[in-house]
C-alpha cells in the first residue's frame, strides 16, 4: 500500500523545483496535493505532473504573504478534498544579494513577507483546520542559513533563522494536539534559485560543484523525500526539528 494513500497534502511554492517535486513525490505515494504559488501556468503544470503519476490535485493561486489568499488556500482545500493531513510551506524569496548596509528596506520587506510572515500565515489556517480534524504534520523550509551565516545575504540568512523560531516554538505548542511541525535544511539544490546565483560565479556550475563535499549539487527530490519522511508515521516522535539535506556543507 502506498504510504500516502488518501491522505490530502498542501504545498505552497509548488510550481518549481523543491516544491514542484515534492507535489510529484507524494502524488507517486497516493496523496491529493494541493499546489499553491503566484505562478499559475507553472502551477497547473505541477498539477498535470501530479495527474501523471497517478493521482489528483488542484492549484489554488496564493500569495503567501497576504492573510486573506492565504485563509482562502486553506479553505479552497478542505472544500474540495475535507481535510488536510500534510502540509508543506515552502514558498520562498532569496531577494537582492549585497553587503548588509547597501541592502534596501524594499528588498528587506519583500524577503520578510515572503519567507517569514508567509510561514507564519500557513501555519496560523494549517493548525486552525489541524486542530478541529484532531491531527495534521507540517513542514516548512528553511535552509543551511538558518544555521550558518550568509555574506551579502544577511536579510535573507536572518529569514531563515525566524523559520526556525516559528518552527520550534509552534511544534512545542502543537505537540500535545497531535500535530508534528518539522523544517528542512536545503543546501545547495539544483533550483531555479541556485542555478541564477551559479551564473555569475567564476566558471560557473562545474566550478561550483568541485568545492562541494560531495562534488556536485543536490536535487529537488533529495528534499523531496526528506519531506514526506517528515509527514509520515515514521516521524511520529519528532518535533522541531530541522532535517539538513545538504551535502554535508554545515558539518565541515
Amino acid at each position: 500500500m502506498k504510504m500516502f494513500a488518501g491522505k490530502v497534502v498542501l504545498i505552497t511554492g509548488g510550481s518549481s523545483g523543491i516544491g514542484r517535486a515534492t507535489a510529484v513525490v507524494f502524488a507517486q505515494e497516493g496523496a491529493k496535493v494541493v499546489v499553491a504559488s503566484r505562478r499559475e501556468d507553472e502551477g497547473q503544470q505541477t498539477v498535470r505532473l501530479i495527474e501523471e503519476a497517478g493521482s489528483e490535485g488542484i492549484f489554488v493561486k496564493t500569495d503567501v504573504s497576504q492573510a486573506e489568499q492565504v485563509k482562502a488556500m486553506v479553505e479552497k482545500t478542505v472544500a474540495t478534498y475535507g481535510r488536510i493531513d500534510c502540509a508543506f510551506n515552502n514558498a520562498g524569496f532569496d531577494g537582492q544579494y549585497a553587503p548588509l548596509v547597501e541592502q534596501t528596506e524594499e528588498n528587506c520587506d519583500h524577503i520578510l513577507d515572503i519567507n517569514v510572515k508567509g510561514v507564519w500565515l500557513c501555519m496560523k489556517y494549517e493548525i486552525e483546520h489541524m486542530l478541529s480534524s484532531g491531527r495534521g504534520a507540517i513542514v516548512n523550509t528553511a535552509s543551511i542559513f538558518a544555521n550558518v551565516g550568509f555574506p551579502t545575504g544577511s536579510i535573507y540568512a536572518a529569514s531563515k533563522h525566524a523559520v526556525m523560531g516559528l518552527t520550534r516554538s509552534a511544534a512545542l505548542e502543537y505537540a500535545k494536539s497531535n500535530i508534528h511541525i518539522n523544517a528542512v535544511g536545503p543546501g545547495d539544490i539544483q533550483t531555479e534559485m541556485v542555478e541564477r546565483g551559479l551564473a555569475s560565479m567564476p566558471g560557473g556550475k562545474q566550478a561550483y560543484e568541485a568545492t562541494r563535499v560531495m562534488g556536485r549539487l543536490g536535487h529537488a527530490e533529495e528534499v523531496a523525500k526528506a519531506v514526506l519522511f517528515l509527514c509520515s508515521d515514521q516521524a511520529s516522535f519528532t518535533i522541531g526539528q530541522m532535517l539538513m539535506v545538504d551535502g554535508g556543507y554545515t558539518v565541515q
